[in-house]
């Protein structure tokens, strides 16, 4: 019987086991015993008589028995008469009539030799022992090894990494450890794996101590991972990372090292209590970031190759082991890019220029813009204050357009540079994207890389001449609504000029709230009360449309003798005008409202007072 646990941990059959090792003995074993001619007793008899198929041996006790020929092995000397064997007693002529078809008892010379070997070799083998034998067969879910007695070599235990095919091993002589000995069911198990492990630990006890951190050493690629190669020093195996394979780029540790490639390899670090070991190649020669700065000195133009680009820049070779990145930013002084690859390709040769070297962290940074002029550095020459310039627009903001006028400079028109008259909300009510315009250059900012242009300024400033000339002190005029606030009505008089029309001179009736009186679209005849070219404002009445001079004046001579200091617009010339809630610039300061008399405004929409004011 066999130990169905031992042979199941292994993976074989018990039917494979039987087939392979055979069954040495029934479970009775005290055949050894018996003092007399029983079953499963070893004897020796004497062959008295060899046949064609049997031989005859008489075992004493007046008892004979037969063996099969084919019991004696090939190669093995014939049977002979007189010539003394062992053979097993396997049946025996009893009260129950068992013996063989003869009538003789039924023995065995093969079975006794496997027993007798067996206890030969359990004499001298012991669990954990090392034991030596030749692979003779290979079976389901291991090897069988002959070391006196066929013994099972699990598949799992012939080697540290289980070979692709375990059959190269038959013939070959190996040594193994004993894992398991079950003397009851006769079955031993061993394990070469265990064997070299073992042998292993003791080298790496040994080789750790010898080993010292700046030692090279000898070893063999044994394994590659993506990470990098463990290399067997003798016993342990090192980790040779794929950073410290190279001083120059490596993709993959297969494009320095091969399997079984022996190397010279120095010690860079020890982990005594992990038994861990780095390994470092390039350590072996010296590091090119030495005097890194004495070779690519700060805004030095050097060559290069392109070996990857990124999102952010690309990263160039200046020689094996020394890379630097030139940015994104660091590409062109003008070309917008949005990636490198747009300017740049792997292989490339291209012109860099040294910005500045961190030898702490091994980095440079490099400059492909450099290499060319700054166009921003002609600028002021280029275009001059008072320019006139022809661009395109390449982009709208809340506040302005961006007005390409030539390739990466751009100059900026504010909503309060595109009309003298027009309040702009945004500039898309002036110009669209793409459009080709004439603008003036108002500044050039340099250093900050700033152009301000105009579109207003093509013109002369209405407010100059033009407005005060046609519209005047005391002038009937028609006008729609176009606002209204809860300090007044706005007023348009042509396009893009607007007056304020306060709610004190709405009726002459005290007005709460101007919608009651007026709605947006209405056409109204107003009465011009003031225009004030500086401020650019027009202050306009609806009740005094119908006054007289000597209305004007008595009103006048009144609101001089109430205040000293009007904050309205009423056609006095003493007294300041209130200030717009928007200023050309596009600021919304608080607005003062006057207490009397008309109001004052500016260009459409540079309001005098937010909607949330009320009369002062």
């Amino acid at each position: 019987m066999v130990n169905r646990n031992l042979i199941r941990e292994f993976d074989v059959s018990e039917d494979d086991w039987n087939a392979a090792v055979g069954e040495l003995a029934p479970d009775d074993t005290g055949w050894l015993e018996t003092p007399y001619v029983d079953v499963n007793q070893i004897v020796e008899g004497k062959v008295i008589r060899v046949d064609e198929e049997f031989v005859l041996i008489d075992v004493g006790y007046k008892s004979e028995g037969t063996v099969p020929c084919d019991e004696w092995e090939e190669g093995e000397d014939p049977p002979e008469v007189d010539q003394v064997v062992r053979v097993l007693v396997e049946d025996v002529e009893d009260t129950q009539g068992r013996h063989d078809d003869r009538g003789m008892i039924v023995l065995s010379k093969r079975k006794a030799e496997k027993i007798e070997k067996w206890m030969k070799v359990m004499e001298s083998v012991h669990e954990q022992d090392v034991v030596s034998g030749e692979v003779t067969r290979k079976i389901k879910g291991g090897l069988l090894v002959d070391i006196g007695v066929n013994v099972f070599l699990p598949a799992s235990q012939v080697d540290i990494r289980r070979p692709h095919d375990i059959g190269e091993y038959i013939g070959k002589t190996i040594e193994c450890m004993v894992l398991k000995i079950d003397e009851a069911r006769r079955n031993i198990v061993v394990s070469r794996r265990s064997l070299i492990e073992a042998q292993r630990s003791e080298k790496k006890a040994e080789l750790l101590k010898e080993l010292e951190i700046g030692q090279s050493r000898s070893g063999v690629v044994k394994n590659i991972a993506d990470f990098g190669a463990f290399v067997d020093l003798g016993g342990i195996d090192g980790l040779l990372h794929i950073t410290d394979m190279s001083w120059g780029r490596i993709n993959h540790p297969s494009e320095m090292v091969k399997i079984d490639d022996e190397l010279e390899v120095m010690i860079l670090n020890i982990d005594y209590e992990k038994e861990k070991i780095a390994l470092g190649l390039k350590q072996k020669s010296a590091s090119p970031w030495e005097n890194v700065g004495s070779k690519y000195p700060v805004s030095s133009a050097v060559k290069g190759t392109v070996v990857n680009v990124m999102s952010y820049g690309a990263f160039v070779k200046l020689e094996d082991g020394i890379e630097g990145l030139v940015h994104i930013s660091e590409m062109s002084w003008t070309k917008r890019i949005s990636h490198p690859s747009e300017l740049v390709q792997i292989d490339d040769e291209i012109e860099v220029v040294v910005l500045r070297i961190d030898e702490q962290k091994q980095e440079i940074s490099l400059g492909m813009k450099q290499t060319q002029d700054n166009p921003w550095e002609n600028v002021a020459g280029k275009y001059p204050e008072g320019e006139l310039v022809k661009g395109h627009v390449r982009n709208l903001t809340n506040y302005g357009a961006f007005i390409e006028i030539e390739e990466g400079i751009d100059g900026l028109l504010h909503v309060s540079d595109m009309s003298w008259t027009r309040k702009i909300s945004h500039p898309s009510e002036m110009v669209e994207k793409g459009q080709e315009i004439d603008c003036k250059v108002l500044s050039v900012d340099q250093n900050r890389r700033r152009i301000a242009l105009g579109l207003k300024q093509m013109d002369e400033d209405p407010w100059a001449t033009d407005i005060p000339s046609r519209y005047q002190q005391g002038q009937l005029v028609q006008g729609k609504v176009t606002k209204i606030t809860n300090f007044g009505v706005f007023v348009g008089l042509e396009d893009g000029l607007e007056g304020l029309l306060h709610i004190s001179e709405l009726s002459e009736q005290k007005v709460e709230n101007p919608q009651d009186v007026v709605s947006v679209g209405d056409e109204l005849e107003v009465k011009i009360l003031r225009v004030d070219s500086e401020e650019r404002k027009i202050g306009l009445s609806r009740k005094r449309v119908e006054w007289a001079e000597e209305d004007e004046a008595a009103a006048e001579a009144a609101a001089a003798e109430s205040t000293a200091d009007l904050k309205g617009g009423i056609g006095l010339d003493s007294g300041p005008l209130f200030k717009p809630s928007s200023d050309v610039a596009g600021e919304n300061p608080a607005a003062e409202v006057p207490e009397t008399g008309g109001p004052e405004v500016g260009p459409a929409g540079t309001e005098m007072a937010t909607d949330s004011e009320s009369e002062g």
